[in-house]
């Protein structure tokens, strides 16, 4: 193991120049500090404690041939704020400052992680299993130490604050695609699928266990110990106002949380349920390696439901609230999941929507609810066709029209949860089962039962709710 005290002294000795360079702000940008003649004994530290054979992340070719890249060890690995602040007469935990930066420099490159922001509370400590994914909330500490630099937070103006992010919840996943070359992109990242969309397994649990709004606040990398990818303006935030002891006010900016809200009461519920879900989906999706058609098409229908359901929460940002440009169109989004999970194999497209309609009632348990979907279902597609077709739509009242959709979306919400349930991950279709439980035959067995007994074992938290 290289000897890591040359360059730990390396850059103590850099940090104590500092204090003489000027500190005007462009002449100690990251370029500018890397020309310091004091510089080269950093570097040249740096390739005797981490040798490119080892650490080739670091290490970019110059006039030929391979050295430290200085964009790296200066921006990077925080050592340029660190020098900028001890220029500008902030005092800076030095010793701290040399650990992290021999730590940056030594540790094996770490794999890039896909993190999501989510909107809602979440009690501190809370981590669960989704798959691949893993739902976390972190204290202001545990966020301070996946950075490269956790002794310089709070002091860089215009930084993170982290205090806002704690008890936030997280999604997050290693991502074996990607490289620590490539940053991330926060949003629209053009080279894929919109995030929810590429990440909808480990968001659909969620979404299926609560009838509470749950968004898709930031999307980001992070590479541990490296690089904390979330900026400030990637956290959506209000001002609350509090009363002082001596009765005066003060505003203070905290996190816009939303309504998913979950009790420490209910975390062990949501964790048996987000396991059960989250096997149903994976059996689901094992039909993509399949050889037999319908197991393949199912599961690319479920992804598809998924997806739309998604794209429809993204737009919809409070429970009652839909930009009225959009709320005709998130129409298609619903329909387009109800048909993907309704539709049959062997249907023909004459009454296809009588067929959508009646098997997504056939899904719900008792006469009145069956009664309210199809309602619901018929004037869904009665919107979603005169909207596709360039009709205009009556004039509604704003209130009913976002009650109305509001009704939809836990509607389709519960039909994807029921789907899975009852969906079969052999080579049957559950579309025949839907049309006899319609029909009044065969109900109690293919539908009643496995319904109940799900909702027993692993109820969402509005079992009894559309």
């Amino acid at each position: 193991m290289e000897d890591t005290a040359p360059l730990r002294q390396a850059v103590l000795a850099w940090l104590e120049q500092a204090r003489d360079l000027p500190s005007i702000p462009q002449a100690i940008t990251d370029a500018a500090l890397s020309t310091q003649p004091e510089f080269d004994a950093v570097v040249n530290a740096v390739v005797g404690a981490a040798p490119k054979s080892e650490h080739r992340d670091l290490y970019g070719k110059a006039d030929g041939d391979w050295v430290p890249r200085w964009s790296t060890l200066l921006g990077g690995s925080g050592l340029g704020d660190a020098t900028r602040l001890v220029a500008q007469g902030a005092t800076v935990p030095v010793e701290e400052v040399a650990d992290s930066f021999v730590a940056f420099c030594t540790a094996p490159a770490p794999a890039v992680e896909d993190w999501l922001l989510l909107s809602g509370e979440l009690p501190e400590g809370t981590r669960i299993p989704l798959g691949r994914y893993t739902l976390q909330t972190f204290t202001a500490d545990e966020l301070r130490q996946l950075g490269p630099m956790p002794a310089l937070h709070g002091l860089q103006p215009g930084g993170l604050d982290l205090r806002l992010l704690a008890g936030a919840p997280f999604v997050h996943a290693p991502d074996p695609d990607r490289t620590s070359d490539r940053s991330g992109l926060p949003w629209f990242d053009f080279s894929g699928p919109r995030p929810e969309a590429r990440h909808w397994r480990a968001l659909l649990p969620l979404i299926l266990w609560s009838p509470e709004l749950l968004h898709v606040d930031a999307v980001f990398d992070v590479e541990r110990g490296r690089e904390f990818g979330l900026h400030p303006n990637h956290v959506p935030t209000t001002l609350q106002i509090y009363e002082n002891h001596d009765g005066g006010y003060k505003e203070v900016e905290v996190r816009e949380t939303g309504s998913f809200d979950v009790t420490w009461g209910q975390l062990p519920r949501l964790q048996a349920f987000c396991a059960a879900v989250t096997a149903k989906i994976d059996a689901v999706m094992d039909g993509t390696t399949s050889s037999r058609r319908l197991p393949r098409r199912r599961a690319l229908r479920l992804e598809r439901a998924a997806r739309h359901l998604l794209q429809a929460y993204q737009r919809t940002h409070s429970d009652y609230g839909v930009w009225e440009q959009e709320a005709d169109e998130l129409h298609l989004d619903y329909v387009i999941a109800l048909e993907a999970l309704m539709a049959s194999p062997n249907d023909q497209h004459e009454g296809i929507s009588e067929k959508i309609r009646s098997r997504a009632a056939a899904l719900f348990l008792t006469p009145s609810l069956r009664e309210q979907v199809e309602t619901s279902v018929q004037e869904a597609y009665s919107a979603r066709s005169k909207y596709v077709h360039g009709d205009v739509l009556k004039d509604q009242d704003e209130g009913k029209k976002l009650a109305a959709l509001r009704e939809l979306r836990l509607i389709v919400r519960q039909v994807i949860l029921r789907w899975l349930v009852l969906t079969p991950c052999g080579t049957e279709d559950l579309a025949p089962f839907l049309d006899a439980a319609a029909s009044g035959t065969g109900r109690e067995g293919a539908v009643d039962e496995p319904l109940d007994a799900f909702f027993r074992a692993t109820p969402p938290q509005d079992r009894f709710r559309p």
